[in-house]
């Protein structure tokens, strides 16, 4: 890779998770590529196709022309009708289809990489006709390319990855987003305070502080008194955060001290992702 400096850690962690993915589904079987996977309304083909939809518009390559049925439970919005686009094109094709597009769009991306020289700020395609700097677009699929990598390993059972480079860029992300979970989406009071103490492979302890005007902020430095505190996992964090699972799935791994409902509250707005 010779991309510019600030672009290195998301280009690793998008190629170490894309090529995890390809080892992946190499070997499945044309039934296997029809399993469930924990992302909503999506089989183990949906998320390759997807995937391989995101990278060809990185390519610039045109959309598919195509009418999405009527009865997509799981289609709610307008992202989520343009995200699904790409996937229900594919719905049909082979698993000799799909790995060998997978190869291809592989290939071109990672030339593409190869050859940036861009600068970070350059604006480029995204979603719904808007456009996003070249940095947040590839801060994004690295992300997006991680959480699928990590639906397949559930679904296949081939566990691993939780502390790669897309963990930690997964964390963050999550984490920037956990301000406004608690301070507007479960309300948190004015001058509160919640604890988030998660463990595992990826591991750190964050305050959510709220301020007089019921504004969120996080920050690293533990609450002397908080209203609660959430300890868990690494896995049942990212898999409650990103909509994998409902909260009362996972009780078991979550340890709540301090105000039950507000914790409560916390959990049923965890999800952040689209």
């Amino acid at each position: 890779m010779t991309v510019h400096p600030s672009l290195q850690t998301y280009a690793d962690a998008w190629t170490q998770s894309i090529e995890s993915i390809a080892e992946l589904v190499k070997p499945l079987t044309e039934g296997e590529w029809n399993r469930r996977t924990p992302c909503p309304g999506w089989s183990v083909r949906d998320i390759v196709s997807h995937v391989i939809g995101m990278e060809c518009e990185q390519l610039g390559d045109p959309r598919p022309i195509h009418s999405l049925p009527r009865d997509l439970y799981h289609v709610q919005n307008d992202l989520q009708r343009y995200m699904e686009m790409q996937v229900d094109v594919r719905r049909h094709h082979t698993a000799p289809e799909m790995t060998s597009e997978l190869e291809y769009v592989l290939i071109r991306r990672m030339r593409q990489l190869r050859n940036e020289s861009r600068a970070p700020e350059t604006m480029v395609r995204a979603p719904l006709g808007t456009e996003q700097t070249l940095e947040l677009a590839l801060h994004m699929r690295a992300f997006d390319v991680w959480v699928h990598e990590q639906d397949l390993r559930t679904t296949l059972g081939q566990p691993g990855g939780l502390n790669s480079p897309g963990a930690l860029i997964a964390r963050d992300i999550l984490l920037d987003a956990l301000p406004k979970v608690v301070a507007k989406d479960a309300g948190s009071p004015p001058h509160s305070a919640v604890v988030f103490d998660v463990n595992g492979p990826v591991e750190f302890l964050r305050t959510v502080r709220v301020d007089a005007e019921g504004r969120g902020s996080v920050d690293g430095s533990p609450s002397l008194g908080p209203a609660a505190t959430l300890a868990m996992d690494w896995e049942t964090y990212y898999r409650l955060a990103c909509g994998r699972v409902r909260p009362q799935a996972v009780e078991d791994r979550i340890k709540i001290e301090g105000d039950q409902a507000l914790a409560a509250a916390i959990l049923d707005n965890f999800a952040v992702t689209p």
